[in-house]
């Protein structure tokens, strides 16, 4: 592996970390108060006195505010765009992708992108990438930020980008330009490995390295079934407009936070408090800013809606000291059922159990039906083979996978107050091939 990017902060001991951390708090929440119009009233209207602001500990005694917040507080709703900050020489614009609501805009200054772009090469570096490595990446090119800043981290680290933004290139760039790794996500890698195996290259002896996933969660079943078809490792990144950027090392124990940059903590809305270590909690984030920098947007206690759980904030084998959690999971992606929760991932731990990919594709969708009486779970998967798949080995794997860790949906299934039933289909079978856009895989039609 080729060391790190940033060590001397990378490497940081526990305790001078924290104290750095307290002081770009103090400075960051003086910011906000001194330049951010949004924030110079709410520390007003909540009594805030800016000047107790000091720590971690009293970060966590503010407010929590959420993307709604930062919707109200923009046009159409209002004249301005309240969370920009004042003074601010902005580089560019950009919004999230409005897939929970209208999009929420975001002002960057070149400080911003600075930030940003070390957060991914930190990142790049600890899956072993460096110069000479060529990288495609396949996600967008607009008014999200992830792909410009992987470019601009590869400039920092001497990598050579090959920006496709989709991974329906033609195969012929694997092989004129022999990239060494590639940005996706794993069903767009699974496809991709299919159409260059159709084209006569077989994925585990091209020039591809390693594997960066990212823009989804995703089970570890269906990672190992990747890096089984790839025969190179696959590490994965979470990252957001908002500025989060965590990435896994090549140990692969947990995702890395760069604490000295974003500031992350977990919440547990229903309690209305912080959580502790291992407890599963949403992603509570603030952006922090070194002395003397700008911003054009900052977020002080903002809900993410991403669930996660803090792994340790014990020294990495990696060598690296700042905090790793666990892979995050979309809220907008959990169901209810018997008055158990269960993520998008769980169907997707269910489908990639080893033996059923001898003859499933991996792609998948997953429908709820019914009420407070009875609820059927309908995962429809897709087959190489319909005729000739074996249908009950698959779905008996399934329903141990799935309700491995839940006792209460466990209960219901044996008392038939939650169902599953199973639909095989062959290749572009399910529903979401008609739709336009990122599939949809877990529905609730309740």
């Amino acid at each position: 592996m080729k060391g790190y990017f940033n060590e001397k902060i990378e490497t940081m001991p526990r305790d001078e970390l924290d104290a750095l951390v307290d002081a770009r708090i103090k400075y960051t929440v003086n910011y906000a108060f001194q330049n951010s119009p949004f924030y110079r009233k709410w520390f007003k209207e909540n009594n805030i006195n800016v000047s107790d602001i000091e720590s971690h500990e009293d970060l966590r005694e503010l407010p929590i505010i959420t993307g709604q917040t930062i919707r109200e507080k923009q046009p159409p709703e209002t004249d301005k765009f309240e969370f920009k900050c004042k003074g601010s020489e902005i580089f560019t614009i950009h919004e999230t992708s409005g897939t929970s609501g209208t999009p929420k805009a975001f002002f960057l200054t070149w400080d911003d992108w600075n930030r940003y772009a070390e957060k991914y090469a930190r990142s790049f570096t600890s899956q072993g990438f460096g110069e000479g490595d060529r990288v495609v990446v396949c996600a967008s090119y607009g008014m999200n930020v992830g792909a410009n800043t992987m470019t601009l981290a590869a400039q920092k680290i001497g990598m050579t980008i090959i920006p496709e933004g989709k991974c329906t290139f033609p195969v012929r760039i694997i092989r004129s330009y022999e990239p060494t790794g590639i940005v996706g996500s794993i069903f767009k890698f699974l496809r991709l490995a299919k159409r260059m195996e159709a084209e006569g290259i077989k994925p585990q002896e091209s020039s591809i390295k390693r594997l960066i996933a990212g823009g989804e969660s995703f089970a570890e079943e269906s990672r190992q079934y990747l890096e089984e078809i790839w025969e190179v490792p696959v590490y994965n990144t979470y990252g957001s407009t908002e500025g989060t950027m965590c990435g896994e090392c090549h140990k692969k124990v947990g995702l890395h936070v760069p604490e000295d940059l974003v500031h992350l903590d977990v919440y547990n809305p229903q309690l209305k408090d912080f959580v502790d270590e291992g407890e599963c909690g949403r992603i509570v984030l603030t952006t922090l800013i070194p002395e003397g920098e700008r911003t054009g947007t900052l977020l002080l206690n903002y809900d993410t809606e991403d669930t996660t759980v803090v792994v340790s904030r014990e020294k990495c084998p990696c060598g690296r000291t700042h905090m790793r959690i666990m892979n995050p999971q979309r809220e907008a992606e959990t169901a209810w059922i018997a008055g158990s929760p269960f993520n998008r991932v769980d169907v997707e731990r269910g489908v990639f159990q080893r033996d059923n990919m001898d003859y499933l594709t991996g792609e998948y969708e997953a429908f709820i039906y019914g009420d407070e009486m009875e609820t059927t779970l309908r995962v429809n998967m897709e087959c190489e083979d319909p005729e000739n798949c074996d249908k009950d080995m698959i779905e008996d794997n399934f329903i141990k996978s799935f309700l491995e860790f839940k006792p209460s949906l466990q209960q219901a299934h044996e008392d038939g107050s939650f169902n599953m039933s199973f639909n095989f289909t062959g290749p572009r079978g399910l529903e979401f091939y008609k739709v336009r856009g990122r599939p949809k895989r877990l529905v609730d039609r309740r």
